[in-house]
């Protein structure tokens, strides 16, 4: 204690050399901490009608935003370079004027970004960032106003520039790996960030419970010593279908998992199990085609301009001249899959399915979309969320990983 004391002392003498007051010390050092911390936004609103509509948004200090427009649906995209995002919960949903709903939540490491829904052409009339003063938070203004098609079109090509491009799907260069190297599997958890996927009547996020079993499979498959294994996200952040595919082209990957959770509101008390889907141009029933609709849609959700069609013919001509010996995998994949979890009767349907996802579009990787069962249904929900089923059915896929690598070897290597 004599020892703290006089370095404690020796702290104060050199302070009151340096000229400053000894009850400074302690207030200075918080205060420039409390300039790193993130911006809070705690609430939001939407004000106005059709001839105006304003979103606000409350903040704890000033932040610095870059806001655009995009198309294809109508969206207003805000980013900010670092906010913690606490609102009230079910907050986003109201629709008044030309918003129909907001979403927010982390983009990309250090980045947030909310994005609102408009219900057609608009303008951004005013957009800015006001200082908190007296009593009140600062704020975030964003004025809309209603527009023509032809209007809006003028203004996004104006900005064109600012915003950010979805590019379609290309061939990396050929990775070079050793003789002994073990093969790669890419483990892709869905969604995450602003995108939170399907939620069940609980608020459980469809972001959370694919996260949570995608770490247990990684970590089940890294426990054989046979495999390189990687995980598109280990965190809460968006990453856009093309980045996936990319990320798994880039670690030249010998398998790529999409892993998901599904949601059939018509259907809460009968749909339940584990889907598998592979990809096909021509889907394989209603059920498939929508649910790639609603996997594809997530960039949107996200403030990701989706792709033009120019895009999808450049990518579909890849597909279809590199594909089909890939494509033949990816069902042998499948079918390990659905073999190992149908004999634990945790199947929605022991059918292949298949549709146009962007997600599995890697031409050269294996790919298979697995859905693990249904956040809508209230039994699938309480599965899905316990660590005794993810750890039973991380133990199936590993196996069907097993025999999929065996089937292979058994041919040539990978």
């Amino acid at each position: 204690m004599r020892v703290r004391r006089v370095l404690f002392a020796a702290v104060l003498a050199l302070a009151r050399v340096a000229g400053l007051a000894p009850a400074l010390i302690g207030p200075a050092v918080l205060a420039a901490g409390s300039e790193t911390r993130p911006a809070v936004a705690n609430d939001a609103r939407i004000a106005g009608d059709r001839e105006r509509t304003r979103f606000i948004a409350d903040l704890s200090k000033k932040v610095d935003v870059h806001v655009f427009a995009l198309g294809n649906p109508y969206r207003v995209i805000v980013d900010a370079s670092d906010v913690s995002f606490q609102m009230p919960d079910g907050i986003g949903t109201q629709r008044r004027g030309l918003v129909t709903a907001y979403r927010y939540g982390l983009f990309a490491p250090g980045k947030a970004r909310i994005v609102i829904d408009v219900s057609g052409p608009f303008l951004i009339d005013k957009a800015f960032v006001l200082e908190p003063r007296d009593d009140q938070p600062a704020r975030l203004v964003v004025d809309l106003v209603p527009a023509d098609e032809k209007t809006f079109l003028a203004k996004l090509k104006e900005a064109k520039p600012q915003a950010e491009n979805t590019a379609a799907v290309t061939l990396p260069p050929t990775l070079v790996r050793p003789p002994d190297a073990k093969p790669v599997v890419v483990l892709d958890p869905g969604h995450g960030g602003i995108d939170r996927g399907t939620s069940s009547a609980a608020g459980i996020t469809e972001k959370e419970v694919v996260l949570t079993f995608a770490r247990v499979l990684k970590s089940k498959l890294n426990a054989t010593g046979r495999y390189e294994v990687y995980l598109t996200r280990d965190d809460d952040t968006f990453l856009a279908l093309r980045e996936r595919v990319e990320f798994a082209q880039k670690k030249g990957a010998f398998l790529f998992l999409s892993i998901h959770a599904d949601y059939f509101p018509q259907e809460i008390d009968k749909t339940t199990g584990a889907t598998v889907y592979t990809l096909s141009e021509e889907a394989s029933d209603e059920e498939a085609r929508a649910l790639a609709a609603k996997e594809n849609f997530s960039d949107a959700l996200a403030g990701i301009e989706l792709p033009s069609d120019s895009d999808e013919v450049l990518a579909n001509i890849l597909i279809d001249l590199a594909q089909r010996e890939t494509q033949n995998r990816s069902v042998v994949f499948a079918r390990a899959i659905v073999g190992e979890l149908a004999t634990r009767g945790a199947l929605h349907t022991k059918r292949l399915r298949s549709a146009g996802f962007r997600v599995l579009k890697a031409p050269d990787i294996p790919s298979v979309l697995l859905e693990l069962g249904f956040l809508s249904n209230p039994d699938d929900e309480k599965l899905l969320t316990s660590e005794a089923w993810r750890d039973r059915t991380a133990e199936a896929v590993t196996k069907s990983i097993d025999a999929y690598f065996a089937k292979r070897l058994a041919r040539s290597p990978y």
